[in-house]
């Protein structure tokens, strides 16, 4: 029998072991494993399903975000063409199909948008968290230093390896966000809703064996958008799909606390109303998305209310807000396990300031949100003057909030002491 013959006979039923749904990185999308398509690890220009042509799939993806049409590439191939024996699984996952020419790829895709998965994707659980706030609130700066964070300290402090899925996420990431951050001293530009939201990918790997990985994805959405509802379209699929969500919020998108810190510091921080939208603005803009469509217009996807920039607070201390021996301003390291008691003293104190300087945010919280904490970070440490870091990166409570998303998940032990 020749080998067309053989690579296209009667299929064997073989049954896989189990899964993990997938949520694609980059449109959001869930689902089944065995759903991906290949991209063809070579082309035949004599050829016509096998020739350089266009993905327009792809480039439908790309039109969202006003990117330039892709080149030509090489042709998307189908699995369910191909017969079982040319199918390659590593842990339940289809991850190698052999085509027609008896030449494997390994390359899959998304049946969605057609961008490259992770490897990982579909053997691990995979979790998304969301990394969501108004413009201005310091989302790109926080995730730098979380993610640098999680890498040099804690994930050491749990026994695990926090480590970027691929060379091109490593290099991305150092040279966009983590080099001009620890090696320049210079602020990041704020997030363009027209860039191309790449994200960036870790997978956070215990020692012991018998603990599955966690597969984070950070996306680093736009700040303006969140308000906007044709942009909000677009991404409310990513938030859905989250297993944990960082809602950050900048004291300065309180007016109260705008204001005080205003007259405290004797000078003018100019008219923020059009730069800063209200916390619960954000909201209602992901209310309109994804959360009223939820059972009784409430989502169970625990939340953490991030206040970012906590340094600033300091000029507040003394007064009915802020106490002067705050746990805000003192960085705590938890270690084996989630320390239970700190963090209620946290989410209390946060959540007390929140309510005195905007309890209408508050409020809404509670009532699109179930399962939510309060917690407030520095992510450098200090004020930054005209873009520039005045000092060495001394991130405050940064991994905090991700660490009880992980309690949350159940990935870490929590305990009282």
């Amino acid at each position: 029998m020749g080998f067309l013959d053989a690579l296209f006979g009667k299929e064997k039923k073989v049954e896989v072991p189990p899964f993990y749904d997938i949520v694609c990185p980059f449109c959001f999308q869930k689902f089944n494993p065995e759903d991906v398509v290949f991209r063809a690890s070579h082309s035949k220009e004599d050829d016509e399903e096998f020739c350089l042509q266009e993905d327009e799939t792809l480039n439908k993806y790309g039109d969202r975000f006003d990117l330039a049409p892709l080149p030509d590439m090489e042709a998307v191939i189908d699995p369910d063409k191909i017969p079982f024996e040319y199918k390659k699984y590593v842990d339940g996952v289809l991850v190698e199909i052999v085509d027609k020419y008896g030449i494997p790829t390994r390359r899959r895709l998304c049946p969605k948008c057609h961008n490259e998965l992770p490897l990982t994707a579909g053997k691990v659980p995979g979790n998304i968290i969301s990394i969501v706030g108004a413009s201005q609130v310091g989302k790109s700066v926080y995730m730098t230093t979380l993610i640098h964070t999680l890498q040099n300290f804690t994930a050491n402090n749990f026994d695990a390896a926090c480590l970027p899925v691929s060379v091109d996420v490593s290099r991305r990431f150092r040279e966009l966000y983590e080099d001009p951050i620890y090696g320049d001293g210079e602020l990041l530009t704020s997030t363009r809703k027209t860039a191309k939201q790449e994200p960036l990918m870790f997978q956070f790997k215990f020692k012991n064996d018998q603990k599955p990985p966690v597969t984070l994805v950070f996306f680093d959405v736009a700040g303006e958008g969140m308000v906007e509802k044709e942009y909000m379209d677009i991404f409310a699929a990513h938030i859905k799909n989250s297993s944990g969500i960082l809602f950050l919020v900048d004291p300065l998108q309180m007016r109260t606390i705008r204001n005080k810190i205003s007259i405290k510091r004797e000078d003018d921080l100019g008219d923020f109303t059009a730069r800063y939208d209200e916390p619960r603005e954000v909201i209602i803009g992901m209310f309109e998305n994804f959360i009223g469509n939820e059972e009784k217009g409430k989502t169970n996807i625990p939340t953490a209310v991030v206040i970012t920039k906590s340094d600033m607070l300091k000029i507040l201390s003394g007064e009915d807000y802020i106490k002067e021996n705050s746990n805000i301003f003192n960085n705590v390291t938890h270690e084996k396990y989630f320390n239970i008691n700190e963090f209620e003293n946290i989410n209390g104190e946060v959540k007390r300031f929140v309510e005195k300087v905007d309890r209408a945010f508050v409020d809404a919280m509670e009532v699109y949100f179930s399962n939510t904490a309060y917690f407030a970070v520095s992510a450098l440490g200090s004020n930054p003057i005209e873009q520039k870091i005045q000092s060495t990166v001394s991130p405050v409570r940064v991994d905090e909030p991700f660490l009880w998303l992980l309690y949350q998940l159940k990935y870490i032990e929590g305990r009282r002491i």
